[in-house]
């Protein structure tokens, strides 16, 4: 464990063995422009191909207002990072969450471990009552995983994205809390 490691913010969390999340660092510019640039995150993102490391340095370093970074650590590399972003005034309750995981690192458990971090911080730590996000609608795996955390499906969005050539839908979904 590093001195940025820390464990998972709920206590009934379980995540897998070897596995840390902790808050994104300017020295962590060259391992996400290498998760960023690969190709089965991309195709699950609005992430556009050839990232720079210094594009990367550049965003952790001056953030959007109100948005948390995290990155998954396993096996001293990246292998997965969540962005949580607050909305502001009248909206101040919502947030939205958007993440991808590392292509060799898929079905380890690391998306339910992100999303589970970024929820415990909107629950427990900002007390968001609403927290939204799009995901391909051909995106099933992640789907099912967003609805195991509460979220539905509020619409259908044709055409959402142009990926690869051509145009993909996705839908919008929600996870609320009372």
């Amino acid at each position: 464990m590093s001195e940025f490691d820390a464990p998972p913010l709920d206590p009934d969390a379980r995540w897998p063995e070897g596995l840390s999340i902790r808050a994104r660092a300017p020295s962590d510019a060259a391992g996400i422009a290498a998760l960023h640039n690969m190709p089965g995150y991309r195709y699950g993102t609005l992430r556009t191909p050839h990232h720079t490391v210094e594009e990367i340095r550049k965003y952790i370093e001056s953030p959007p207002a109100n948005n948390m970074g995290l990155v998954a650590v396993m096996d001293d590399m990246i292998v997965g990072d969540a962005g949580l972003n607050r909305y502001l005034n009248r909206r101040a309750h919502a947030g939205s969450i958007g993440m991808g995981v590392h292509d060799a690192y898929q079905g380890r458990g690391i998306a339910r471990a992100l999303i589970g971090e970024a929820l415990a911080i909107a629950d427990r730590w900002l007390n968001l009552k609403r927290i939204e996000l799009t995901v391909y609608a051909d995106n099933e795996k992640a789907i099912r995983l967003y609805e195991r955390n509460g979220f539905v499906k509020e619409g259908h969005l044709r055409q959402f994205a142009f990926r690869d050539g051509e145009f993909a839908d996705a839908y919008s979904m929600a996870r609320f809390r009372a």
